[in-house]
């Protein structure tokens, strides 16, 4: 039997944690479903018992001292979030596998500040159990060639302040290949990489950690607030009541960016220090941001815009030369970097949010392959609720 995949509660997307605390701070009693869905239809049924097998092992996992003592010293978790970690321990008996439709079907039910630690260690299993059946002779040796030119394209880059952030925990091709990239990331171009956000490896190679919220922040709100149209605004405002000071970056897709843009007023833009990207064509995006900065009299060079949908070394070095002294850029390049292999295919998986509080909840963003939802007719209400076409 190998070693298990995961080791560790922080062998996660720091955001995770993020939003884990804000959770268990406001909204305590709130009770969320995840759902898998492998987007490139992948026929996952092969490695059904190995990936089972990992799932279950998680319940042994306990964060350590040390890991709390690291997470204390960032300065943005209270005492008791720290305590609740230190008790915290997966419930397998959360986690519903079938094989309905000939298909790998994950669905998870519980707490949200509990349910919400799930979503990326299992989607780091499927990635991980997958590519070593998949894939059993390849490995760090085959990540080297194609690393090493992205490496060599940004030592020659003109943009001397190109900034990177490594993204690509749930889809990488194994724990051992993300520790690799990053590692030669951080020797060899410390002045492009500006950190991760994985929280192990930032603890283990002194990284910064980045990373705010996600999609199921938004998701959750539009069934906690009693006024859908109010559901953007109230987790906006509520992620400011839990970090007023730190952790100001916006994800400004769950629903739309021209829905976003509606909602982020002047009061909201003083407060967030930038937005993410996660979907749509990014030079429109960035355009939308910083002409909506000007509107409300805000210097966007002042602001940060992180872009982060499905991006290369390429893509984002044309994204950079457009926005080069509009705003203050970075780049979450994920996939691209800890699942570029010669010779390997990586997978389009997702864990997300579907129902909360026993209701439903939609992901629409802005590209149309990424929307999320279980119930046709909940899209249709929460496209009435903001406005946009049907």
């Amino acid at each position: 039997m190998n070693d298990p995949i995961i080791s560790s509660i922080l062998d996660t997307d720091v955001y995770k944690l993020h939003m884990q605390q804000a959770v268990w701070h406001l909204y305590p009693q709130a009770q969320v479903t995840l759902e898998f869905e492998c987007r490139n239809n992948e026929d996952l049924l092969p490695y059904l018992d190995e990936i089972k097998a990992e799932i279950n092992q998680l319940q042994w996992l306990a964060i350590t001292d040390s890991e709390i003592e690291y997470l204390a010293s960032l300065g943005f978790y209270k005492a008791d979030y720290l305590d609740y970690l230190s008790r915290f321990r997966f419930d397998p008996k959360q986690v519903q596998i079938t094989t309905a439709n000939q298909r790998l079907n994950i669905s998870i039910d519980g707490p949200w500040h509990q349910v919400i630690l799930w979503e990326i260690p299992i989607l780091e299993i499927i990635s991980e159990v997958r590519n070593r059946r998949l894939y059993p002779l390849k490995g760090i040796e085959q990540a080297i060639k194609p690393l090493q030119a992205k490496i060599e394209q940004l030592k020659k880059s003109e943009f001397t302040d190109f900034k990177l952030i490594e993204f690509g925990s749930r889809r990488r091709f194994s724990h051992q290949v993300q520790q690799f990239v990053l590692t030669q990331l951080a020797e060899q171009v410390p002045q492009h990489l500006v950190g991760t956000s994985n929280y192990l490896f930032a603890k283990q190679l002194g990284l910064t950690p980045i990373g705010t919220q996600a999609h199921e922040w938004f998701q959750g709100h539009q069934r906690l607030s009693s006024d859908l149209r109010q559901s953007q605004t109230m987790a906006l405002q509520a992620w400011l009541s839990e970090y007023p000071q730190t952790l100001g970056i916006a994800l400004t897709d769950c629903i739309s960016m021209d829905a976003f843009l509606a909602d982020f007023d002047l009061a909201l833009a003083q407060q967030y220090s930038g937005v993410r990207q996660d979907s749509g064509d990014p030079i429109v995006w960035g355009e939308k941001a910083i002409a909506h900065y000007q509107q409300l009299g805000i210097d966007a060079q002042q602001q940060k815009l992180i872009f982060s949908d499905g991006l290369d070394i390429n893509k984002a070095l044309a994204i950079y030369q457009h926005f080069q002294g509009k705003a203050q850029i970075s780049f979450g390049i994920g996939t691209n970097l800890t699942c570029d292999l010669e010779g390997v295919v990586p997978m389009n998986i997702v864990l997300k949010m579907t129902q909360c509080n026993g209701l439903p909840v939609a992901k629409i963003s802005d590209s149309p392959g990424k929307t999320m939802c279980r119930d046709p007719e909940y899209i249709q209400l929460l496209k009435q609720a903001y406005q946009l076409p049907l």
